[in-house]
């Protein structure tokens, strides 16, 4: 979960850092799957009673999920 959680931002940087829009896309994606992986691991973790419920922590990946995607799609996100 750790290794998912650093990926998302680190992936942004990343794709950031390379200065054009279809290599930033790229990493935006990527940062995506991340959050995408990361979600699942909670999920799976709070069914198999590793962690307790977190709506919070639920709320959080809703957030950054919503942010990716304005960064993925800023004309579809302006509507």
């Amino acid at each position: 979960m750790r290794k998912a959680a650093v990926s998302i931002p680190s992936n942004i940087a990343e794709g950031y850092g390379r200065q054009h829009r279809a290599e930033y896309d790229q990493f935006l994606s990527i940062a995506y799957g991340s959050l995408l992986e990361l979600e699942t691991q909670f999920l799976l973790a709070n069914d198999l009673k590793y962690v307790p419920e977190s709506p919070e922590i639920e709320e959080l990946l809703r957030e950054v999920g919503s942010m990716l995607y304005r960064m993925l799609h800023p004309l579809n996100a302006k509507r």
